[in-house]
């Protein structure tokens, strides 16, 4: 069985200055929103934030921002957050912004023991300036390195005592690869149900790769609400 916590600060109590996290989610969906609140009110500093995004300036991991609790962000997309915007242009936060797909795979190669890979994206842009290319095929390639975390914070739909993961939908995103990349990973579930009342076939993350399970209800705000008028 697994950890199973009480609290969101004690889900995050480990979590000490100077860590690199990686956080699940894209915008706002699937973002283990509850954990961020508590590492919000834990006060931790020099951040290293592996994420898609950095959520939007009143909610995810734009609180933290806000609360200049980042020391640098690693992702692929700025979004709508202005307070991110402000801070890059004045030199507050350290930003290593990569290609989408590219992100997706440095993570999943991390959490699969690769140490690098070869991608195609990034050749003859400011990207790939002072770093290695190869040729395979006539093409050439950018050498990536994988990612790896002290800590992954996901958010899950469902899961058993085991911490087999059930992600909803479109809020899987990067929460299956960012859950085997952290030497510690701590869920966010909306369920927590006995172990084998989830079919195998039905698991998106296996629970060899999480340590800690909390459950909790949470807000599903949307990035942008757009209405008929």
């Amino acid at each position: 069985m697994k950890q199973i916590v009480s609290s969101f600060s004690e889900a995050v109590k480990e979590i000490k200055d100077g860590a690199t996290i990686m956080v699940g989610g894209f915008g706002l969906v699937g973002i283990p929103e509850n954990l961020i609140l508590a590492l919000v009110e834990s006060k931790v500093k020099d951040l290293t934030i592996v994420s898609n995004n950095c959520g939007v300036d009143d909610w995810g991991l734009g609180l933290l921002l806000k609360n200049k609790q980042i020391k640098k962000m690693v992702g692929s997309y700025v979004g709508e957050n202005k307070e991110f915007e402000r801070q890059v242009i004045s030199g507050e936060i350290e930003v290593e912004l990569t290609p989408q797909g590219t992100l997706a795979e440095k993570i999943r190669a991390g959490g699969a023991g690769i140490p690098a890979f070869y991608t195609p994206a990034g050749v003859g842009t400011p990207l790939a300036e002072g770093r290695e290319t190869r040729v395979f095929g006539e093409k050439e390639y950018l050498l990536e390195e994988g990612l790896t975390a002290d800590f992954s914070l996901v958010r899950a739909a469902k899961a058993d005592k085991m911490g087999n993961l059930v992600y909803n939908k479109t809020a899987r995103n990067f929460n299956p690869m960012i859950a085997a990349a952290g030497k510690v990973t701590i869920a966010e579930v909306e369920e927590l149900v006995e172990p084998g009342e989830i079919d195998p076939d039905d698991v998106h993350t296996p629970g060899i790769y999480v340590q800690k399970l909390i459950v909790g209800q949470q807000e599903k705000r949307i990035e942008r609400l757009t209405t008929r008028s």
